[in-house]
């Protein structure tokens, strides 16, 4: 029986000491279990792109406003008045009045997605 233990504890020593497969490349790394990889990616957020755009919008569109110029008389001798210039009218152009405004506009909408995580040992990728 005392053998039998010695021969246990023995070979149970042997193969602790043993390297395996995963630790014989990289020492001091955690190698994570067969199944899938749940820290592998990481979730990043870009938030959405604006930019502010500038465009001249018409204030007021040009117009011609017409002014009427009443008739000019004068007196010429005492008993006398003779018009001078006759009833007119007198047009006035106004051009259209213009003006820079600035608006916020969405380039690209906020989105997410997931990146590889960079390894933290050099020789066993993990």
């Amino acid at each position: 029986m005392l053998r039998t233990s010695a021969a246990l504890i023995v070979s149970a020593v042997i193969t602790a000491a043993l390297p395996t497969a995963a630790s014989a490349y990289c020492q001091g790394c955690y190698v994570p279990p067969p199944q899938p990889c749940v820290t592998c990616y990481q979730m990043q957020t870009v938030p959405p792109q604006y930019r502010t755009v500038q465009e001249t919008v018409m204030v007021s569109p040009g117009r011609v406003v017409a002014h009427r110029t009443p008739a000019q008389y004068r007196t010429v001798m005492v008993p006398q008045t003779v018009m001078v210039a006759p009833e007119g009218v007198a047009y006035q152009r106004i051009p259209p009045q213009y003006a820079t405004q600035q608006r916020v506009e969405m380039v690209s909408p906020g989105y997410s997605y997931y990146t590889a995580v960079a390894p933290s040992c050099a020789t066993c990728g993990y």
